[in-house]
């Protein structure tokens, strides 16, 4: 990869981000600089190197999810003794229109994939966590092998498949 994603920072030029969809725009905005200072969720960065403008970004924080919405052939090995199982979620993933369908949203996941894979060898989450903001959301992790979390509308891939991505 040639692009590597950078935690956002105010050098970078948030307020001319637009995806397109206003909640993932109000987020970058408004809302990223409060939660990495409180500490609710990192957010990483793809910029245009010539201007800091930003191609891209995506969130990640900690999580977990019940153990009884994990499909059944996933929950093999898992102590019944856990309620909920830690996982990472992958909150927010957006592209700015102007670098839509450069394959930047395959690059912000790749590279979400590998933070949460390092960060599973000390911090242990079963899988990373989506929930797709819509159809076509839902089609992209669907893409990539996301399996779909009965009745939550959540997709999760097992931290299982993604250490057979990088190791």
């Amino acid at each position: 990869m040639n692009q590597i994603t950078e935690s956002l920072n105010a050098r970078h030029r948030k307020n001319e981000f637009s995806c397109g969809k206003q909640m993932l725009d109000s987020y970058l905005h408004r809302q990223a600089n409060q939660d990495i200072k409180r500490k609710l969720s990192a957010c990483f960065v793809i910029i245009d190197q010539g201007t800091n403008l930003i191609k891209g970004y995506y969130t990640l924080s900690n999580n977990s999810i019940p153990q009884k919405s994990i499909p059944k052939k996933f929950q093999k090995g898992l102590p019944k003794t856990y309620s909920y199982i830690p996982t990472t979620l992958l909150g927010r993933l957006a592209i700015d229109i102007r670098f839509q369908a450069k394959g930047i949203g395959k690059i912000l996941l790749i590279d979400a994939l590998k933070k949460s894979f390092e960060l599973s060898k000390s911090i242990g989450p079963f899988a990373v966590i989506v929930d797709p903001l819509d159809k076509d959301a839902e089609m992209f992790y669907d893409k990539y092998g996301f399996i779909e979390l009965p009745d939550s509308g959540k997709m999760f891939l097992p931290m299982k498949t993604i250490k057979e991505l990088f190791e």
